[in-house]
């Protein structure tokens, strides 16, 4: 076991040597979870935390201009890659449950109290999932092209497709499956939340207001002149909604 976990943590340490290395950041450590798997996080800034979660097969750096935005305003970010992915090595299976609980165990280990975290698309899932399964651990949630659930949740053009598709990877696995969550879950979620989608997203605009809606402090906001990352990826227009969501409930 203690060899396993060296190899994961050398594997790692390798890949962050590569495209995934962060430049913009305070520092960067791993946090091996309770199965021993290496979770890659970086941090930035000082003062409130705020937790960033990326996209489907992607990682921190996607996070990198908003990360900015959030530590300049005077927040402390915490941008992780979730499991098997980004800086950490790749798995075979995927759920987002164990990306939830994963993000719930940094939280603990940090002994972050109440923070605020913004999901992009599977990102979003797993912060929904981490308040439904551990109710009162946030502070503040907001998303961007997240779903709840997947039949319904996508735009017909791209469902039809996406639904379809030949031996889909472990990523998509788990996107064809999953999130398995309803209504009656988001209605137990206490704290603010800001759920976002672009009005030319992959998610259904009807969707997006399912979720605000559904949550009892929730909002949801369409994104114009976006699809589902264009607001997302290395661009301010995300920070800025954030801040502003940030300054209107007092965070």
């Amino acid at each position: 076991m203690l060899f396993r976990m060296r190899l994961l943590l050398t594997l790692a340490t390798l890949l962050c040597l590569g495209s995934c290395r962060s430049d913009y950041v305070s520092y960067t450590d791993t946090f091996i979870n309770r199965e021993g798997l290496p979770l890659f996080y970086a941090v930035e800034g000082s003062g409130r935390p705020v937790i960033l979660l990326h996209g489907n097969g992607g990682s921190h750096n996607d996070l990198e201009t908003t990360s900015r935005q959030l530590a300049q305003a005077g927040y402390r970010v915490y941008s992780l890659d979730s499991r098997g992915q980004g800086c950490n090595p790749p798995l075979e299976e995927y759920h987002y449950i164990d990306m939830a609980e994963d993000v719930y165990e940094f939280i603990l280990a940090k002994g972050l109290t109440k923070p605020a975290i913004f999901g992009f698309s599977d990102g979003g899932n797993t912060a929904l999932q981490l308040e439904v399964l551990h109710p009162g651990t946030l502070g503040a949630i907001a998303t961007g092209g997240a779903n709840i659930f997947v039949r319904g949740s996508l735009v017909p053009e791209f469902e039809a497709s996406f639904l379809a598709q030949e031996n889909p990877n472990p990523l998509n696995i788990m996107m064809l499956n999953e999130p398995t969550m309803t209504v009656e879950d988001m209605q137990t979620i206490g704290c603010p939340a800001l759920i976002m989608a672009g009005d030319g997203d992959l998610i259904r605009e009807e969707h997006t207001h399912l979720i605000g809606n559904s949550i009892p402090r929730g909002e949801s906001f369409i994104v114009p002149d976006a699809d589902h990352g264009s607001y997302i990826y290395h661009s301010t227009r995300v920070g800025e909604l954030l801040l502003d969501f940030f300054d209107r409930i007092g965070y």
